[in-house]
């Protein structure tokens, strides 16, 4: 729920000006609110924060809906004597950037969220301890494998950012290394590992020339932020997995979680490259801001339904998305509609087997997503595909905002700007040229076709590649991406696609035509090379 808070904030101070221009700014400000309301209530002392209330165990033997609920609603707390520094530190992450969220329109709610931060962050770093053993009943559902200097540090670049207080700059100067802030390289960041988000804000510190006498420390915390970003590429020493679709691939279970995240870090890193007018050097080369862009987008648009099963992961959004979510208030009839007490049990075999859709449209909550095949079964009892999060779609406010609005004068950074890397050189074979805008050789898709099979609608996809230079185009080379289904007139040589086995080469002005069918909008095809002879 910290975590939540946090990235909400995040997500709002990057991109408020887009959130405005939309209508939606006052919204997510009212969510951010409702959270932190509930942290000021869960925070007493300054050494007492309550870390849950009810337990998973008796939580998931019932199916109710809220309003029925009778399971125990026990409440635990972190102390002196039962630290939890993890989640007392995400929970102070939280109150200082809502505090920021709060600054201009309501600065004493501001000042108040801003003295539980500080007080927060004093308890966790004084008693040093992992939450989930104070709290022991959570470990079986949210255990704390990254430990809590990960959020310590996270705490620390919230704090500095919030209050501008060089106490926390020489925090994370004096602790990166010992922390894991410097050394970590991370392909993941969630909820329990927090070490690219740091990365990523200490990174922006740096840009922004507040680094100072820390230059050289905060530099290798950029350099991890850079290589988690990398990764995400497919450019780097170790990169993520990816799905055939292009999804990135964690675990089973709630992958999507690590898609949002990685979207918005690459989204606001973008920016803050585009902002010091520098690049991304990874070890397959350099990388330009807009491709971070292209990246993030191109997550964006299978959650929303441009993948191989057509399916929007978006409950609500488009035609084809999940209908049998894993989530209590769903599932049953509303309380409004019938007030008829339902029982412990008695929500599992009435609501939670049944195999219509959901009474309730669950709209907005993104659920956990395809396996690693890209394969989804929207179905109730499949928790680990179905079941929705709120730490999902936080990191998603900022891209859908930065996606709908644009950029709104790259001033996430200024009036700091960093010295542009020198271009990476090449060595292009004489006579042979990548796609560009001044290509010769033209490439126009349209749809000839459509039909509908077993609930899915099939395109069928006619590619004319033309010649429109003055000269023969030989040995071409083309790339092909999500492509989804089957294809015929080219050759498929493994890495790339090239002439088909009847044509050696494209005479001036001349036309070739291949064709490819699938359940989604169109392939990306793109020049790879070609010789003019």
């Amino acid at each position: 729920m910290a975590f939540t808070v946090t990235m909400m904030s995040w997500s709002i101070l990057e991109y408020k000006a887009q959130l405005a221009g939309s209508g939606e700014l006052g919204h997510a400000m009212d969510a951010v609110k409702w959270g932190t309301d509930y942290f000021i209530k869960a925070h007493p002392e300054p050494n007492v924060l309550y870390g849950e209330v009810g337990d998973g165990n008796t939580d998931h033997y019932c199916w109710q809906r809220p309003e029925d609920m009778t399971t125990d609603r026990r409440a635990y707390r972190l102390d002196p004597s039962n630290p939890g520094s993890d989640l007392a530190g995400e929970t102070a992450a939280a109150m200082a950037a809502a505090s920021l969220v709060f600054r201009s329109s309501n600065p004493a709610y501001a000042n108040k969220l801003l003295s539980h931060a500080y007080q927060l962050f004093d308890f966790a770093n004084k008693y040093r301890g992992k939450y989930d053993s104070s709290i022991t009943v959570a470990q079986k559902y949210y255990r704390s494998v990254s430990g809590y200097n990960d959020e310590l540090l996270w705490a620390a670049a919230w704090l500095y950012q919030a209050s501008n207080n060089q106490y926390y700059l020489k925090y994370l100067a004096d602790n990166g290394d010992s922390m894991g802030g410097t050394g970590w390289s991370m392909t993941e960041f969630s909820w329990d590992v927090k070490y690219a988000g740091v990365q990523t804000l200490v990174a922006k510190f740096l840009m922004q020339g507040k680094a100072g006498a820390y230059a050289p420390v905060f530099r290798r915390y950029q350099e991890k932020a850079e290589a988690f970003l990398c990764s995400c590429l497919r450019k780097g020493n170790r990169n993520v997995q990816v799905t055939p679709g292009g999804l990135i691939f964690r675990q089973r279970w709630n992958n999507m979680q690590f898609v949002t995240t990685a979207s918005f870090v690459a989204t606001v890193y973008s920016d803050y490259l585009t902002s010091s007018r520098g690049s991304l050097k990874c070890p397959a080369g350099y990388v330009r801001p807009s491709e971070l862009l292209t990246f993030a987008k191109s997550q964006v648009d299978y959650i929303l339904g441009d993948n191989p099963r057509a399916t929007s992961y978006m409950v609500g959004y488009g035609n084809n998305f999940p209908r049998r979510v894993h989530h209590r208030g769903s599932s049953i009839v509303s309380y409004k509609i019938s007030s008829k007490f339902i029982a412990c049990r008695e929500g599992y075999a009435t609501w939670f087997s049944k195999k219509s859709g959901d009474p309730n449209v669950l709209t907005g909550a993104l659920v956990g997503g395809p396996d690693a095949y890209d394969n989804f079964a929207d179905q109730r009892d499949n928790y680990e595909q179905t079941e929705p999060a709120t730490y999902n779609n936080a990191p998603l406010l900022g891209v859908l905002a930065r996606f709908h609005g644009g950029h709104s004068g790259y001033n996430q950074l200024l009036p700091v700007a960093v010295p542009l890397p020198p271009a990476a050189k090449r060595n292009p074979n004489p006579g042979s040229s990548s796609s560009s805008s001044s290509s010769p050789v033209v490439i126009l898709q349209r749809v000839t076709s459509s039909w509908k099979d077993k609930g899915r609608i099939y395109y069928r996809y006619s590619t004319v590649i033309t010649n429109k230079s003055g000269k023969t185009v030989r040995n071409l080379e083309l790339s092909i991406s999500k492509l989804y289904g089957p294809l015929w007139g080219l050759t498929n040589s493994g890495k790339s696609y090239t002439f088909p086995k009847w044509v050696n080469s494209l005479g001036p002005q001349k036309s070739l035509e291949f064709v490819y069918i699938h359940s989604a909008s169109e392939a990306n095809v793109s020049v790879l090379r070609y010789d003019l002879g």
